[in-house]
């Protein structure tokens, strides 16, 4: 399995490598904007994106599922899907900040066991794999000591995303809005202490839980749980594993 992942981690390398050769032209340039059915923005750098990556995991493996934001599922016929989201995060992409990220995964009978959150316009990159520490641009990471959340530096998306937030913030050092996937790269990195999310799809958290864990932390869903394909998109990080129960309690009360 060694042998393999590392044959995994260098595709997702790759990988990660050819979106941002697609993104960067587009970055701060005139750009047109779509929306889908649920009347999320998408754009060409979008599609294009998953469709070159999926082209390449396909003639590598052909027989590998893979789940994108923009193309939906192809069928695994092995136990291995990958899961692509080409510019998490779109948003701030089309308002010209560089704090989305293109989201690549790779899951095992349905669990992640590779991650890579990549920035390409800062060319900053977190990889995570299940027996690997996590690295930033190649060098190993750690999370950060944080036993008490009266000191814990907690970041989510938006208030929407916790209904319980105002207690969270009464309760921790501080509470920050935005940063979709870039966030867990810090807190991987140990800038922060704890990623709340919510309304997730498979596309959005896959790729977190291996660089989380494999830099020191843990991720799980609200109720405390593995994360795996079939999750229903409530997630949570945490730099130091003591404040699990702290913040899991506030969200179930």
């Amino acid at each position: 399995m060694q042998e393999n992942m590392q044959e995994f981690i260098t595709l997702a390398n790759y990988l990660a490598d050819e979106a941002g050769k697609i993104i960067r032209p587009y970055f701060r340039a005139p750009l047109e904007v779509e929306s889908k059915a649920d009347e999320s923005p998408v754009t060409i750098a979008d599609k294009k994106v998953e469709d070159h990556l999926r082209r390449l995991i396909e003639k590598r493996y052909p027989d590998h599922g893979i789940i994108g934001e923009e193309f939906g599922l192809k069928e695994s016929k092995s136990q291995y899907t990958w899961v692509l989201d080409p510019i998490d995060g779109t948003k701030s992409f089309i308002a010209g900040r560089p704090s989305f990220g293109t989201l690549i995964a790779l899951c095992e009978n349905n669990v992640p066991i590779l991650g890579v959150i990549d920035q390409p316009i800062l060319k900053e990159r977190w990889v995570g794999a299940k027996g690997f520490e996590t690295t930033f641009n190649d060098m190993p990471v750690i999370t950060r000591e944080c036993a008490d959340i009266k000191y814990a530096k907690v970041i989510s998306t938006h208030p929407i995303m916790v209904p319980e937030w105002k207690e969270i913030e009464d309760q921790s050092s501080f509470y920050i809005w935005g940063g979709d996937c870039y966030s867990f790269g810090l807190l991987a990195s140990g800038y922060l202490d704890c990623a709340i999310e919510s309304h997730l799809s498979p596309y959005d958290f896959a790729a977190l839980p291996p660089i989380i864990e494999g830099a020191g932390g843990h991720m799980c869903d609200w109720d405390g749980n593995k994360l795996t394909l079939k999750s229903e998109g409530r997630v949570i990080a945490f730099g130091d594993s003591a404040l699990k129960d702290k913040f899991l309690k506030i969200l179930k009360d």
